[in-house]
């Protein structure tokens, strides 16, 4: 594949398998193993001397390998690894390359935090769990040892946008690698890589398959720093299914398309919710008041398809309005062609106690939208008939 060509070629052509029928993608091969015509043929593969399909388990299988190569052309790396979803994905690179200690700046999802905080100190690894607003007490962890600075920006659920090359430059000079969760931002948006990131992470459940009709994650980088991950993704059982990594290929080819208008949308949304005097406050990097919108501005291509809302009157006028909602789905998760609301309180950030909410300034009265491919007039318009007299 030629590095020269667009997003939107690499999204179609990248990593397909010529068929012998004609087909013009990459065919299903859900068998669980495969054989060879001699022993030898069977050590090259086992031993890494050629490659080849071998068992299912390990990745070893052609869907894989064509998904794989897709995903790394994407985000610009030289590999990549998928799972049967974002959480398998950041427990294996945890497992690889946050031994020595892992920083976590700003939100993340609930589950992220609480593997970081809660379990993963279990098995002794050392973790930092560090506010946005904490930055400045980064350098000493780095300095003590800790490996791996993780992140998302925009950050679930508030946008928090955080500088990735100047994060990357002060983790390496400490010997540490920056591992960025590209999930709200998408390659479309966003090339955590090419701004000097080590890692991308996505829950492929979002953008990347973008119908909820699958749950898959994905690590890109470097060859050399994703090959021990390998082994934990094997032996951790986390391996994508065939069927999986068939529909997560399909949904690639109109990611751009995808991305791009629900780019626009979201826009549209955010901007009519900034005036709505029911509305306290918006969180979304495209409207120019919204702090970070500057740093959005020089990272970013796009500002994503996500954006959170504060409604007057607490966490019972944010039930209420999410109760009165007609096209928006109440529901968890984001990124497909149908718009989702949820309250972080009661789903994604349920788990943390209301303390850390606070701390963290998740509000009672916060709603998370994530927009879909429906027209912005009406989303808008639903948005105000569940936020009258709420």
């Amino acid at each position: 594949m030629n590095e020269k060509q667009g997003l939107s070629t690499q999204c179609v052509h990248a990593g397909e398998i010529a068929d012998a029928h004609g087909s013009p993608h990459t065919p299903i091969y859900n068998t669980t193993t495969f054989k060879f015509a001699s022993t030898a043929d069977l050590l090259d593969v086992v031993d890494g001397r050629k490659a080849g399909s071998l068992y299912t388990r390990y990745g070893l299988n052609p869907t894989v390998f064509a998904l794989e190569q897709k995903l790394a052309a994407l985000e610009g790396a030289e590999a990549a690894w998928a799972f049967c979803s974002g959480m398998a994905a950041e427990a294996a690179l945890f497992m690889t390359h946050g031994r020595e200690g892992i920083a976590c700046i700003g939100d993340a999802y609930g589950g992220t935090l609480e593997l970081i905080g809660s379990q993963l100190p279990l098995f002794g690894v050392r973790t930092h769990l560090l506010l946005g607003s904490e930055l400045d007490l980064l350098e000493a962890h780095l300095r003590d040892g800790c490996g791996l600075v993780f992140l998302e920006t925009p950050t679930n659920p508030r946008m928090e946008i955080f500088d990735i090359a100047a994060l990357a430059d002060l983790a390496h000079r400490h010997g540490a690698r920056l591992a960025v969760d590209n999930t709200f931002a998408s390659p479309v948006n966003q090339r955590p890589l090419e701004l000097g990131a080590d890692f991308v992470v996505h829950s492929a459940t979002k953008y990347l398959g973008g119908h909820s009709d699958i749950t898959a994650g994905a690590i890109m980088g470097s060859k050399e720093l994703l090959a021990p991950v390998w082994n934990w993704r094997k032996n951790l059982g986390q391996m994508i299914a065939p069927e999986t990594a068939s529909l997560l290929a399909r949904s690639l080819r109109t990611l751009v398309v995808r991305v791009e208008r629900q780019n626009a949308t979201a826009q549209a949304v955010a901007e009519a919710m900034a005036k709505h005097p029911h509305v306290e406050r918006v969180f979304h990097p495209g409207l120019p008041g919204f702090h970070g919108h500057t740093l959005a501005k020089r990272q970013m291509k796009g500002f994503g398809g996500m954006l959170s809302i504060e409604v007057k009157g607490g966490g019972a006028a944010a039930t209420r309005a999410a109760d009165r909602l007609r096209l928006f789905a109440l529901a968890p998760s984001l990124g497909g062609a149908e718009s989702l609301v949820t309250q972080p309180t009661t789903t994604t950030h349920h788990g943390l106690t209301p303390e850390e909410r606070a701390r963290r300034g998740i509000s009672e009265g916060m709603l998370r939208l994530s927009v879909g491919l429906e027209d912005a007039a009406d989303l808008i318009a639903d948005l105000e008939q569940a936020l009258k007299d709420a």
